[in-house]
């Protein structure tokens, strides 16, 4: 069912957000400052082609920096994707065959809110999902 989903997912909704983002990620990435944001740009934009099975985990080793550069992407950039990306989903939730793209919508916001220190793993991927020390 997720390989459905996220073929659906890629042909109406995954291509261009990861163009989208892409784009961004080349332009944050030539301007030298601000390669930290590329990055994570292209991370949300591999998140975006493929969000079925796949979820967002907070990284063990993320530190001050990665607060530090959430709070700027917050201000420059993450408030008005997760807007767009909630607004999305709720024009996609008036019909029922939207719904599951709605709620891949609503799983981009925390990845396009903060970014930095967090990494993108498959659902069956147990060991990367536990706390450290569990």
């Amino acid at each position: 069912m997720r390989t459905v989903l996220n073929v659906i997912w890629l042909l109406l909704c995954g291509i261009w957000l990861a163009i989208g983002y892409a784009i961004a990620g080349v332009i944050c990435c030539l301007l030298i400052v601000t390669i930290p944001f590329g990055l994570a740009a292209f991370r949300i934009a591999d998140f975006s082609l493929w969000p079925f099975g796949r979820q967002l985990v907070k990284r063990p080793d993320a530190g001050a920096p990665s607060t530090i550069g959430n709070i700027i992407w917050i201000i420059f950039a993450g408030w008005w994707l997760a807007l767009g990306h909630l607004a999305t989903a709720i024009a996609l939730a008036v019909t029922i065959i939207g719904i599951p793209l709605a709620i891949a919508n609503l799983k981009l916001i925390p990845v396009s809110l903060v970014p930095l220190g967090r990494v993108i793993v498959s659902v069956d991927d147990r060991e990367l999902r536990q706390p450290v020390g569990a």
